[in-house]
């Protein structure tokens, strides 16, 4: 298990003081790639193959949402690995050790030239160091749409501050777009991301927003190409 101590700031904070989600879905992704520092045989092996874990889903449950100032701890495990995919829990916790955010995300082995799964030795699939899988309300990774129509699209071109160093569009940036165009008062108590094709800079993304009875989608398009579809749920 690897973890990251934060504090809550002005620039993590929504107009009202609270942790935003992209906020602490950015926490998440921080402590999830420095966790390579603490598998050294593991960063190597990518390393040395030119190779990159790309996160491929990730579903977060909101318990509790953090105020301005609260201290928090971010850990980050995995429970499990198999040749082409890694499975993790992330989960945020409160200065009293109570957890704010419980996720849990799967990350695809990738070649970094060709963006193509490519598999990991066997030798190291079985020294990856693994813990026990963490009490949460675990949901398929694959998002199904409803049968219904888009209630409107918007066009959004991917821009500099959008691309990490794997150059192409965060996966945290993906969701910011989308939790602009959910109603006032609306707010999440568990979400899901599919990730399936990676925006680059200037790219041009459609987003379609569905409102289903119980949860919004929104669907993130390359042209006919889907890059993410985001599931909101109230509950």
């Amino acid at each position: 298990m690897f973890s990251l101590n934060y504090k809550v700031t002005v620039s993590m904070c929504d107009a009202d003081g609270r942790l935003k989600l992209f906020s602490a879905l950015q926490m998440m992704q921080d402590c999830s790639e420095l966790w390579k520092t603490s598998e050294p045989e593991y960063d190597r092996f990518f390393t040395e193959n030119g190779m990159a874990q790309l996160l491929a889903s990730r579903q977060v449950e909101v318990v509790r949402v953090p105020q301005y100032k609260e201290n928090l701890t971010v850990t980050t495990s995995v429970f499990d690995v198999s040749p082409m995919f890694g499975f993790r829990n992330t989960f945020i916790y409160d200065a009293e050790g109570q957890p704010c955010y419980k996720s849990w995300s799967m990350g695809a082995f990738v070649k970094l030239d060709s963006g193509k799964l490519n598999k990991i030795s066997d030798e190291l699939v079985a020294n990856f160091h693994r813990e026990p899988k963490l009490d949460m309300d675990y949901r398929d990774r694959r998002i199904i749409l409803p049968k219904i129509n888009a209630e409107y699209l918007t066009l959004y071109k991917v821009v500099r501050n959008d691309i990490d160093y794997n150059r192409h569009m965060n996966n945290a940036n993906y969701v910011r777009l989308a939790l602009e165009l959910l109603p006032d008062g609306f707010e999440p108590r568990n979400m899901r991301v599919e990730f399936k094709k990676p925006a680059k800079l200037a790219d041009e993304l459609i987003l379609d927003v569905f409102n289903a009875d119980d949860a919004i989608f929104v669907v993130e398009r390359l042209g006919d190409q889907v890059s993410t579809i985001i599931e909101f749920m109230k509950g």
